[in-house]
């Protein structure tokens, strides 16, 4: 599995949901370590929540994206590092208390810390049965890349998150290819997304003749959104805009002829 720290963005990624070190490894450790599910972006103001994992503590808690956070468990936080040390500090099942300011006024929530999810799980139980998230400031570099995730409503997805350096991500681009070709005019639409140089993109793109819409997330801020933090991984949209199912590694690819029937199977929804 290629990880996406080589990503120019430098996405907060699940760096920030929260214990310490990122790592898969480091997640499944002998001691499990407690779980907040914020991701933190970089913020004059100090730390601003960019995203709450669907499912966890922080969700469960009312915590929502753009809040601020001030205390941890007594504890004053100014960056992320410090929210981090707090929360690693603390044990699974703690009940705590976090001061954030919400718009113009300060809020305190109890939040109830969980054991620390693998990062396939972690995505998984955030982006699975909930409506795929919109996109922003993404880019055309090849083919009909469309302007929204909503214009492809009635239409069954497999938006593949990639890069040109990635040598498992040119594994699975034959057989997307092979999937468009196939089911495209049943209803299918594989995109791929690249936070890389869209003029990178582009020429990787020709030289790969890649026959489905890609596009280029230059900022990460669509990337961040559907929190990937290794490359491939791909994510199975049915035609009502829910993910289906999320695959993550060297060949994310398997097994989806079927998955792509069924799907395609299933009624439109009305307009």
């Amino acid at each position: 599995m290629i990880t996406a720290r080589r990503l120019a963005v430098g996405l907060a990624l699940l760096v920030g949901l929260l214990g310490a070190p990122s790592d898969d490894a480091e997640a499944q450790s002998a001691t499990p370590r407690p779980w907040l599910g914020v991701a933190m972006d970089k913020d004059a103001q100090g730390v601003r929540v960019g995203h709450v994992i669907r499912g966890s503590p922080a969700d469960a808690a009312g915590m929502r994206e753009g809040d601020h956070l001030v205390r941890v468990a007594g504890t004053q936080v100014g960056q992320a590092s410090d929210v981090i040390h707090a929360v690693a500090a603390l044990s699974i099942g703690d009940h705590i208390q976090i001061e954030l300011t919400r718009g113009q006024g300060t809020q305190k929530v109890q939040v109830v810390l969980a054991a620390f999810p693998s990062q396939d799980e972690m995505v998984r139980m955030d982006l699975v049965g909930a409506p795929a998230p919109a996109w922003k400031d993404t880019q055309t570099v090849s083919g009909a890349f469309p302007s929204s995730m909503t214009s492809l409503r009635g239409r069954v997805v497999l938006l593949d998150f990639w890069a040109t350096w990635c040598q498992p991500c040119r594994v699975s681009i034959p057989k997307l290819e092979a999937l468009q070709s196939r089911f495209g005019a049943q209803g299918l639409s594989v995109v791929g997304i690249s936070t890389e140089d869209p003029p990178d993109v582009a020429l990787f793109a020709q030289r790969m003749s890649m026959n489905y819409a890609v596009g280029a997330d230059p900022h990460g801020t669509t990337t961040r959104a559907y929190g990937v933090f290794s490359l491939p991984t791909l994510v199975v949209i049915d035609k009502r805009g829910t993910v289906r199912d999320v695959a993550i590694g060297y060949d994310p690819t398997a097994s989806l002829d079927a998955t792509v029937q069924a799907l395609l199977a299933e009624p439109t929804p009305a307009p």
